[in-house]
């Protein structure tokens, strides 16, 4: 079928995040919300058909995945990206970042140190020090208008305390979808320093034409011996309210390790309707993920060229990769309290602000393209024109 994504969606009714915590997280809530990173689109049509049929049995008690839930995922996983997962090591969670806390907590200890690379998802610093673990910040560098790993940097921050690594891949928010190169270089430091990996691949099914994504879990088995990989099809299909996610484990050590905790906190049987959902998305939900990343990919060439037409002195970081967009507003010469009050308090337009997600991230922010091109052009007039005003 042909989906409609011009369609605007009024969701201030629904509980939605995007909209009922502007106050809270902006000081208003008369603004345009494009920071949340979930999408103002329908999810596919054969989602709401399972939800709603599951929604009319009327019972909604304990629930458990079937063996078909995971073998869904699994093929999903083998057909759009080549990875021969075994269903066997997959595990069902309520979410990424739930997960991420809990292999911090099973797989290092209080005072180990876990590396990030930011600028980059900014729970990542929060579920390290929430659990006593120390940052150390391997940074990006930017080379040739494109972000890219600093390995002489990473190599160099690694002693004895160093056991894991946090990786976001495709990458959030510089929209990076990492080549193989990279990734292999990446798992060779690890694998020499006996740095545990957790790859965060929740965007891997978001890649624009000319990208693929690589799950890290297909290079060489001997180089991922510990690599845990988490992802959903929350950002894939918009069903992040339904706290669904997997976790991806290399052996089975690992996996019942973590499995024990599951069984400790009592969150395995949660949610009917996210198990009937995950898995008719899987299984019927690629037809619209298709159309999905042609408008998005329309969107992102849109806002492109509107800011390189009407405002010189901001650049685009166009991503490979996911449905948000790093943007550089330094050229301005402005600090970051004015910028984000530009935002807010002019252009009415609810942004990330780019420090969040790191010192390197200050002068930049994140916009969110996943909505109605209606509500794209209007979210990048309103800064236009504020940051015109202020510039008079």
């Amino acid at each position: 079928m042909k989906y409609n994504f011009d369609e605007v969606i009024d969701r201030t009714s629904n509980y939605s995040a995007k909209w009922l915590e502007l106050k809270s997280k902006f000081g208003r809530d008369d603004i345009l919300p494009m920071w949340v990173a979930d999408m103002d689109f329908k999810s596919p049509q054969p989602v709401i058909e399972a939800i709603r049929e599951r929604a009319e049995q009327g019972i909604y008690g304990y629930t458990t995945r079937p063996e078909s839930y995971f073998d869904t995922i699994s093929k999903w996983q083998y057909k759009k990206h080549g990875w021969n997962v075994n269903k066997q090591m997959l595990i069902h969670s309520p979410g990424v970042v739930f997960s991420m806390n809990l292999i911090i907590q099973a797989f290092t200890k209080p005072g180990d140190k876990v590396i990030v690379q930011p600028p980059v998802y900014y729970p990542f610093f929060t579920i390290i020090q929430n659990n006593n673990r120390e940052i150390v910040y391997n940074p990006l560098k930017i080379k040739d208008g494109k972000y890219i790993m600093n390995y002489e940097d990473l190599e160099s921050k690694i002693d004895d305390k160093v056991k894991m690594l946090i990786l976001c891949s495709p990458h959030n928010p510089v929209g990076r979808v990492w080549s193989k190169d990279e990734l292999i270089r990446l798992l060779k430091v690890c694998n020499k320093n006996n740095i545990r990996i957790i790859s965060d691949e929740i965007h891997g099914d978001i890649i624009y034409e000319g990208y693929k994504h690589i799950p890290l879990a297909t290079l060489s088995n001997e180089l991922t011996k510990g690599l845990i990989t988490c992802f959903a099809p929350s950002k894939t299909f918009n069903l992040a309210g339904l706290h669904a996610s997997i976790t991806a484990f290399s052996n089975i050590k690992d996996y019942n390790k973590f499995n024990k905790l599951l069984d400790i906190f009592q969150l395995k049987r949660n949610n009917c309707f996210s198990a009937v959902a995950t898995e008719a998305a899987y299984k019927h939900g690629e037809e619209w993920l298709i159309q999905l990343i042609v408008y998005l990919q329309d969107n992102i060439n849109f806002l492109t060229n509107y800011i390189n037409e009407n405002l010189k002195d901001v650049k685009v970081f166009k991503p490979e990769g996911t449905y948000l967009v790093w943007l550089d507003f330094k050229g301005l010469n402005i600090d970051k309290e004015l910028l984000s009050h530009l935002m807010i308090n002019k252009a009415k337009v609810a942004l990330n602000d780019g420090y969040l997600f790191g010192k390197e991230g200050e002068g930049f922010l994140r916009i969110n393209a996943a909505c109605p091109r209606i509500i794209l052009k209007e979210g990048l007039k309103r800064i236009k024109e504020a940051i015109l005003s202020y510039h008079k």
